[in-house]
């Protein structure tokens, strides 16, 4: 009884150190964002409406790209405090912050996304050219990762069969579907349609994305008034799954918009566009296209970034088994 009980405990410290048994998922609908405002980058959580924005990290270091665990009681985010970009956890309130994987990494990571039950991970590797550079996929518990593609901005599917991702040109970029078992790939957006389409975030039914997309050709940076020019009509869109029902969501006058994120009922979007020369976040009604600006102070740049939402009504209170799931807690929650 008394080595039953060794091994139960030894158990549970290693399940510990993984997945804190303790942490506690927000009990309102919250969104995680990056903010420079205090000098470098951190991580930053407010209200839907934008009010009670506090700092989550605290460190020399730039801490950014953050992302809710299914469940809502742990934060995956990016930070160079090791010395180069990598993987890293911490509870919902931003404390007992560890590194992902034990040994350190030497390639710079970035873009994470969770898969839907929690257990694995799918994030860019910046080889900078290198045979590894694209998306990875990492089980958590073993420790183990996976080449799967090159592309960048991976985007997990909330039924956990697929990454939507953008494989990258010199002249276009595409939204590119791989399926996670099959590694069967689909783009069902034309190129001649919108030449740069990235940076993807699916609805919490699976059905629709809103991606970043740029409809008119972006010349080399040599002619840089030129690229500018086009650059700023970066934009935001949605469209369903299948390719069908494509709508700009975002006007192009402006500063380029980027960085969009669906909320879990489907009705709104976050952004990062720059107002007088700072990065801010909006949020946009996509019924009504009423935006909200929901924050307002400048820093380095890019000052206030990104975006990524909980909301405890659409977070199962369990990590989910996909291969019993029939549909998805998304469309529970609308009927």
């Amino acid at each position: 009884m008394r080595l039953i009980h060794i091994f139960c405990m030894l158990g549970l410290m290693l399940y510990v150190n993984v997945f804190p048994l303790f942490a506690k998922a927000p009990t309102t609908a919250k969104i995680l964002f990056t903010s420079a405002r205090d000098g470098n980058r951190e991580v930053y959580i407010m209200n839907p409406d934008g009010s009670e924005q506090v700092r989550l990290t605290d460190h020399p270091a730039n801490d950014l790209n953050a992302v809710w665990s299914p469940t809502g009681d742990q934060i995956l985010f990016i930070s160079d405090r090791g010395g180069v970009r990598d993987l890293y956890l911490m509870d919902s309130d931003g404390t007992n912050i560890q590194r992902l994987f034990k040994r350190k990494g030497k390639i710079t990571k970035k873009g994470p996304t969770w898969s839907p039950d929690g257990k694995q991970v799918a994030y860019s590797l910046m080889d900078w050219g290198g045979p590894n550079s694209g998306i990875h996929i990492a089980t958590l518990e073993e420790q183990e990762k996976e080449y799967i593609v090159k592309g960048w901005y991976p985007a997990w599917s909330p039924n956990g069969t697929e990454i939507a991702y953008s494989i990258d040109h010199p002249s276009w970029s595409r939204l590119t579907f791989i399926n996670v078992h099959t590694r069967a790939q689909e783009q069902p957006i034309p190129k001649k349609t919108i030449p740069w389409q990235f940076d993807p975030s699916w609805s919490s039914g699976g059905d629709r994305l809103v991606f970043s997309g740029n409809k008119h050709p972006i010349p080399a940076i040599l002619d840089r008034d030129l690229h500018n020019a086009w650059k700023d009509k970066q934009t935001i869109y949605i469209v369903n799954r299948d390719g069908s029902g494509l709508k700009q969501l975002v006007d192009e006058a402006g500063q380029e918009a980027w960085a969009p994120a669906l909320s879990p009922n489907g009705e709104e979007i976050l952004y990062s566009q720059a107002v007088n020369g700072w990065n801010q976040i909006f949020k946009l009604d996509i019924s009504s296209g009423v935006r909200t600006q929901l924050t307002h102070i400048g820093g380095i740049f890019p000052a206030n970034s990104g975006g990524d939402w909980f909301d405890p009504d659409y977070a199962l209170p369990v990590s989910p088994q996909p291969q019993l799931i029939t549909t998805t807690w998304g469309d529970e929650k609308k009927r």
